[in-house]
C-alpha cells in the first residue's frame, strides 16, 4: 500500500495530525527513527521498581484545554487515555519559607493572595477575567492559522467591535513582559513569585517581550483546567493514539530513521531510510522536527539558500535539567498544604528567576535554579507501591553548553559538555534545596535518577541542546515569524512537504497545535 501521507517523527503533534487524517479516510504512515514512539513522551521506571516515572513532559493542560482534544478525546478514551487532576494545581516556595497556592477556586485564591498584600487577590481577579473577556482574540491568535482568511476575519471582526487604535493597544500591552507586569500589579514579592517561573515553560525569561500575557494565561488555563497527567503514566497518552491510528486504517513505524525528501519535479514525492529504503507518498509528506533537522539532514541544504541562511541565523533556547526520585514515604515540605501540588516551584522569587535564566543563557550553571517540583503521585496513586512517593523534577533554566558555575563551586570541563560527574554534582545542589524545605528528605530517599540537556538530547535527537521547545520562543521566532522570517503557516519551499512541530507555530508544548491546524488544513 502507498500511503497518502508520511508523518516523519512521533511526537504529540505527528500523533494528532495522524489520527485526524487517518480519521479522514487517508492512508497515513508514521516513521520515527527510535525504537519507541512520543518524542518527549516517554514513561520508565527509571528509579526503582514499581516508580513509573514520566520521563520528560508529564502535564496536558495544553492539551485537554486545546481543539485536539475536542476532536479527538472521546476516541481515545476509549482506548484507555485517563486523566488524574488535582484541586491545587500550582504553588511557591521561596528560601525563607514563605509560600502561597493557587486553588482550582476563584474565591479561594483571591483571599489568599489579599492576605499577602491587600488588593493582590483582587488584581488577580482582574487580570483572570481579562484572559476569559479576550479568549477569542487571544486563543485565536495563539492556536489558529496566522496566514488565513480566519485570521483576518477575527482581526477585521476585532478593529470593528474595539475600534483599530483600541485593538493596537491591546496588542502592545499583551507584548508587556512578566517583570513589567508583576512589579506594577502585585505588591507583594511572593505574589510575583508565583507567577514568575511559569514563563519558563513557555521557552521565556521574566524580562521577554510577551513572557507577562503567557503568564497570564497559564494562570487562566492553571486555575479553569488545573494540571492534569495521564493515569499510570503519560506512556498511556502513546498507547491510546497507537490504537487510534491503527484503527483508522494508519501504519506506525520504529526503528525507521529517515535520511532525507526524495524530490520530483519540485515537489516531495516520498521519503529514503538510513538503510536505503525508499517509500513513496500519494499526497504529502509531513515532518515534525527542528529546522536544523528538517533543512539540513532531509533536504541537505537543498531547500534554497534563502532557508538556508535563516537555519544557521535559528536560535536554540536554554536547556533542561530533570531529576525524577523514588521516595519510601510522602513529602514532609515545612509549609501547609504544599505536600497537595501538583506544581511546586522552588524560587528566591522574581529577581531569582531572572538571574537563574540570565546566568543560563550565559552559560552559566545558575547558583540557585527554578525548580519545578512535581508531585504525580499525590494525583494518580498508581504511580508507586502505597505509602511511597516520586517527585518530577524540571529546571528550565541549564546551559546547552557550560562556560561556568555561578556559584563557583563546580568544575566545568574545558569543552564545556554535561559530564556524568558533573550532571550528579549539580543534581547534588538542587538536592540541598529540597533537603532546606522537606524534613528528612536524603534519609528518603530510595534511589534519584537526573538527566542533563545532553541526556534528553541522546535520548530525542529534536531537543538540541536540551531545548525542550524547539527553539528559542522569544517574540522574534514566535506567530509569524515561525520559525523563519518568511515562514507561512506550515508550508516549506517544496511543494506538498510540510513542517510541524515546536518548531513551528503554534510552538512548543503538549497541545498538539500545529499536528491539528495542518491536518484541518489538508
Amino acid at each position: 500500500m502507498i500511503p497518502d501521507h508520511i508523518i516523519v517523527g512521533s511526537g504529540i503533534n505527528a500523533l494528532v495530525c495522524a489520527a485526524i487524517l487517518a480519521g479522514k479516510g487517508r492512508k497515513v504512515l508514521v516513521l520515527e527513527r527510535n525504537d519507541r514512539i512520543g518524542g518527549c513522551i516517554r514513561t520508565d521506571e527509571i528509579t526503582a521498581p514499581g516508580f513509573v516515572h514520566d520521563v520528560m513532559a508529564t502535564t496536558w493542560v495544553l492539551f485537554t484545554t486545546g481543539p485536539a482534544f475536542a476532536t479527538l478525546g472521546k476516541d481515545l478514551a476509549r482506548h484507555g487515555l485517563e486523566f488524574c487532576n488535582s484541586g491545587t494545581p500550582t504553588g511557591v516556595l521561596m528560601p525563607d519559607g514563605r509560600h502561597v497556592v493557587q486553588r482550582r477556586n476563584r474565591a479561594a485564591n483571591v483571599s489568599a493572595l489579599n492576605a499577602l498584600a491587600e488588593g493582590d487577590g483582587d488584581q488577580y481577579a482582574r487580570d483572570v477575567d481579562d484572559i476569559g473577556r479576550n479568549a477569542g482574540l487571544l486563543f485565536g491568535l495563539l492556536g489558529g492559522r496566522l496566514w488565513s482568511t480566519q485570521i483576518l476575519k477575527l482581526l477585521s471582526a476585532e478593529a470593528w467591535r474595539r475600534g483599530p487604535r483600541n485593538l493596537a493597544a491591546f496588542l502592545g500591552e499583551a507584548l508587556v513582559p512578566a517583570r513589567g507586569w508583576l512589579e506594577t500589579s502585585y505588591a507583594s514579592e511572593t505574589s510575583r513569585a508565583l507567577w514568575a517561573p511559569w514563563v519558563l515553560h513557555a521557552g521565556l525569561g521574566p524580562e521577554d517581550a510577551f513572557s507577562g500575557q503567557i503568564a497570564k494565561v497559564i494562570t487562566f488555563a492553571l486555575e479553569a483546567a488545573g494540571a492534569p497527567i495521564v493515569k499510570g503514566g503519560a506512556r498511556n497518552m502513546l498507547s491510546a493514539f497507537e490504537a487510534l491510528i491503527k484503527e483508522r486504517g494508519g501504519t506506525i513505524r520504529t526503528g525507521a530513521d529517515v535520511a532525507s525528501i526524495i524530490r520530483s519535479t519540485g515537489r516531495a514525492v516520498g521519503v529514503r531510510l538510513a538503510s536505503g529504503e525508499e517509500i513513496r507518498a500519494q499526497k504529502a509528506v509531513i515532518c515534525s522536527v527542528t529546522p536544523t533537522q528538517f533543512y539540513g539532514r532531509l533536504l541537505d541544504g537543498g531547500a534554497g539558500e534563502g532557508e538556508g541562511q535563516a537555519v544557521r541565523s535559528y536560535r536554540y533556547g536554554k536547556g533542561n535539567f530533570q531529576i525524577h526520585y523514588a521516595l519510601d514515604r510522602p513529602t514532609a515540605w515545612r509549609g501547609e498544604g504544599l505536600g497537595e501540588v501538583a506544581l511546586l516551584h522552588l524560587t528566591p522569587g522574581l529577581d531569582g528567576v531572572s538571574k537563574a535564566c540570565n546566568e543560563a543563557i550565559r552559560g552559566l550553571l545558575p547558583e540557585t535554579p527554578t525548580i519545578c517540583v512535581g508531585q504525580p503521585h499525590v494525583l494518580d496513586a498508581s504511580r508507586c507501591p502505597p505509602g511511597k512517593a516520586i517527585l518530577w523534577l524540571q529546571l528550565p533554566e541549564a546551559p546547552r553548553f557550560v562556560k561556568g558555575d555561578a556559584a563557583g563551586e563546580l568544575s566545568i570541563p574545558s569543552d564545556g559538555s554535561w559530564t556524568e560527574s558533573l550532571r550528579e554534582a549539580y543534581a547534588d545542589r538542587v538536592e540541598q534545596i529540597l533537603s532546606n524545605h522537606i524534613d528528612g528528605f536524603r534519609e528518603s530517599v530510595i534511589a534519584r535518577r537526573a538527566y542533563s540537556p545532553a541526556d534528553l538530547e541522546s535520548m530525542n535527537i529534536n531537543l538540541v541542546g536540551g531545548d525542550p521547545y524547539g527553539g528559542s520562543s522569544t517574540i522574534d521566532q514566535s506567530f509569524l515569524w515561525r520559525p523563519f522570517k518568511t515562514s507561512r503557516n506550515h508550508e516549506t519551499p517544496v511543494e506538498d512537504l510540510y513542517h510541524i512541530g515546536a518548531s513551528t507555530h503554534p510552538g512548543a508544548g503538549l497541545g498538539g497545535g500545529s499536528g491539528f491546524l495542518l491536518a484541518q488544513r489538508l
